[in-house]
């Protein structure tokens, strides 16, 4: 479960639902500890994505330099909406909010409360919703 959480949290083309669904239908891994592993290894797949953005914003100052005004003006819609679509971290295409966070640099505290809240929530509500059946 923690190898396929934290890959599907990059940019490899993984899916950890169907582990953490399989997992749940067999019954042999705890509840709350597949949730736990599931959302800690996710998080820190995204802690992953944010480096590997931190690092192409590095690109982004350098040879292949944004034109001016750009990068004020990308700093300045993340810091208006971009911090709180951290919370859609766990959706499709999260991956590049989070790689994005990298790029602007956001606080690692803040980053972090922001995706592994989100993480969570999406483990802990996919959980409750297939016990309802």
């Amino acid at each position: 479960m923690a190898v396929s959480a934290f890959a599907a949290a990059t940019p490899l083309p993984m899916n950890s639902e169907l582990v953490f669904l399989g997992l749940l239908a067999t019954g042999t891994v705890p509840l709350w500890s597949l949730v736990l592993i599931a959302s800690i290894a996710n998080t820190a797949g995204s802690f992953l994505t944010y480096g590997i953005g931190r690092g192409i914003g590095g690109l982004a100052e350098g040879r292949f330099a944004l034109k001016d005004g750009q990068r004020a003006k990308a700093e300045r819609w993340f810091a208006r909406w971009g911090v709180w679509s951290l919370l859609l971290a766990w959706a499709p295409g999260g991956d590049l909010v989070v790689a994005m966070a990298g790029v602007l640099r956001t606080n690692l505290w803040l980053f972090g409360a922001l995706v592994g809240f989100s993480k969570t929530l999406r483990y802990v509500v996919l959980a409750g919703v297939v016990s309802l059946f």
